[in-house]
């Protein structure tokens, strides 16, 4: 079962394409989500982690409203992005720190 944050963007994602979102629903969040071997947390630490790095900015909110939500803490998110800033690139991290303030301050 997705939470209400989820569920609205499987919705938007069915509006323009229903078998796309019903993979998203079913295989990755119903699937591979679920699949035991890591965490909830530590899934969702590795997939914050790889979106800032590969610049997939635009789904990068989502992930840390799901981190939050699995247990990950602000100071562990600070640390993790400023980390990979040596790797994947100073403005990356400063464009994820953006997103990670906005998701702070809705909260």
């Amino acid at each position: 079962m997705t939470n209400s944050h989820e569920q609205t963007v499987i919705d938007e994602l069915h509006a323009v394409a229903p078998e796309f979102a019903a993979l998203t629903q079913d295989l990755l969040f119903d699937d591979i989500w679920k699949r035991p071997g890591l965490s909830q947390r530590d899934k969702s630490l590795i997939t914050v982690t790889c979106l800032v790095a590969l610049n997939r900015i635009e789904h990068v909110e989502f992930h840390l409203k799901k981190a939050f939500d699995n247990g990950l803490t602000k100071e562990e998110l600070v640390t993790a992005i400023t980390h990979i800033a040596f790797y994947a690139g100073w403005p990356t991290a400063a464009s994820a720190f953006r997103h990670l303030k906005t998701v702070i301050d809705q909260q």
